[in-house]
């Protein structure tokens, strides 16, 4: 994880703060942005550190939810995949028995997910 997500994610006022900070120790990398300052416009240091750690790692996925972070991924040949994704992959290879609880909570935080996006995950999960 990019340091700058991980500042964003474990700081004291946010939930699981502490449990995180935890399970992320030894997991935190720090990413130099400067190659990638066009960036600054579409997408937030976060973001963009995720995108140039994804091209350090050769990862297969980056984890993104934001719209505009998301195309500024696609425009860099990115492949993406948001929460509702991963929910859908995780009950397709047997680790959680359904995505409605789970999608149910994320609907209820303040991450905005569209309602036909949500529709659409618990059609492709058969629910």
């Amino acid at each position: 994880m990019p340091e700058a997500v991980f500042n964003e994610v474990a700081v004291a006022d946010k939930p699981h703060a502490a449990r995180l900070r935890s399970y992320l120790q030894g997991k935190v990398h720090a990413v130099d942005l400067a190659h990638f300052v066009f960036l600054d416009a579409f997408a937030d240091a976060g973001e963009t550190a995720a995108m140039l750690l994804y091209k350090e790692m050769a990862a297969d996925y980056l984890l993104i939810d934001d719209k505009r972070g998301r195309k500024v991924a696609k425009i860099n040949q990115i492949q993406t995949i948001g929460s509702p994704g991963v929910l859908l992959q995780a009950k397709r290879v047997g680790l959680i028995p359904a995505v409605a609880p789970l999608l149910r909570l994320i609907a209820a935080s303040p991450v905005f997910i569209g309602v036909d996006l949500l529709q659409t995950v618990l059609d492709l999960a058969g629910e």
